[in-house]
């Protein structure tokens, strides 16, 4: 029972995307490194909670295949600052440091939104 298992984790490994973006440090890759440790002898592995790790494919499962999404879906693609989901991912690669001069524009002007949002919220009144 434990190959079906391996096998159905194997799959998803294949259809899970990797993000170009995050080398290293994706859903994608921590899932396949997880599955590899999981199930070291292959087929073989004897697993000690096959119910939990049922759960987990089909929890895995579902949000590979976006149940989610299409369950609860976004009005906008953007989030609660404004910015985009390329300048979100821009952000996030960690090559921030890196930027043109273009991308520099971009940091400023998300640092500027974040700073005139703080500022713009009144100071409460010392209590008594």
């Amino acid at each position: 029972m434990s190959a079906t298992r391996y096998r159905r984790f194997l799959k998803l490994c294949e259809e899970w995307p990797r993000d170009e973006y995050k080398k290293g440090r994706d859903l994608g890759t921590f899932l396949r490194q997880r599955v590899a440790l999981a199930f070291r002898e292959g087929e073989n592995t004897q697993i000690s909670d096959p119910e939990k790790c049922d759960q987990m494919y089909e929890s895995l499962a579902r949000i590979n295949s976006n149940v989610y999404k299409q369950r609860f879906p976004r009005v906008r693609d953007t989030s609660f600052t404004g910015v985009t989901l390329e300048e979100c991912k821009l952000l996030l690669s960690g090559n921030v440091q890196q930027m043109d001069d273009e991308k520099k524009g971009l940091w400023k002007t998300l640092m500027e939104r974040f700073s005139k949002s703080s500022e713009d919220t009144p100071e409460k009144a010392p209590e008594k």
